[in-house]
């Protein structure tokens, strides 16, 4: 199993055409995920950000907006920050899982084809974390690959857990295998975070774009 930053820091220049023109909804889903953002949105929250490719649209809508992006591999910060350079950027190397976002800072908080690599028990965590960073009003936005149904799932966490056991690696080392969830699963995870309401606006394929929403006060 590869370690995440070393998949993606091998695949930086291939990256963008790759999800641009392989992976079915993606593109469509970032423009859809950039006109679902609050009209007054100020202060953007970006996970698993990798080379921005997500928030090309995003700035065509808010030329102005701040954007905190976090990931794991700094070459695809670098890419992120010469594409977008005099934007207003705040990027940090490093993982997101058990971060502190901060509390009731962000209008908006957007993860596209980053958490299909974790647990059920870690991505609450972060859906969690996500939730208490946002203000009242505010939007999480989720665009990513879902199991098409239960079965699925489990039988990819299974191969998940017989892999990391044979090459001996620990629950905790991030590496690059995908086990997502069903869109259901999300659903309740994200509900039980303390959104109000969870919405899906777009499904192609695999891809599945989800709004959660924080309640207003």
């Amino acid at each position: 199993m590869e370690r995440m930053e070393a998949f993606f820091t091998a695949r930086v220049d291939c990256y963008d055409a790759h999800m641009l023109h392989e992976v079915e909804g993606y593109a469509e889903g970032c423009r859809m995920a950039a006109g679902l953002l609050p009209e007054m949105c100020t202060w953007l929250l970006d996970l698993g950000c990798g080379t921005g490719l997500e928030l090309e649209p995003v700035f065509e809508r808010f030329p102005d907006l701040r954007v905190t992006g976090i990931d794991l591999t700094q070459a695809m910060l670098d890419r992120l920050g010469k594409k977008f350079r005099g934007r207003r950027l705040e990027l940090f190397r490093g993982s997101y899982v058990g971060r502190d976002f901060g509390v009731e800072r962000y209008d908006a908080a957007l993860a596209v084809e980053t958490l299909h690599h974790l647990e059920p028990g870690v991505k609450a965590g972060v859906y969690r974390q996500i939730w208490a960073a946002l203000r009242p009003g505010g939007v999480y936005l989720e665009c990513d690959y879902m199991a098409c149904d239960c079965l699925e799932e489990r039988r990819l966490r299974r191969e998940n857990r017989r892999l990391r056991g044979a090459e001996g690696l620990t629950p905790e080392a991030e590496v690059h295998f995908d086990i997502p969830l069903t869109e259901a699963h999300n659903r309740t995870l994200l509900l039980r975070a303390g959104f109000a309401r969870v919405e899906r606006h777009m499904q192609a394929g695999d891809t599945v774009l989800l709004a959660a929403w924080k309640a207003a006060g």
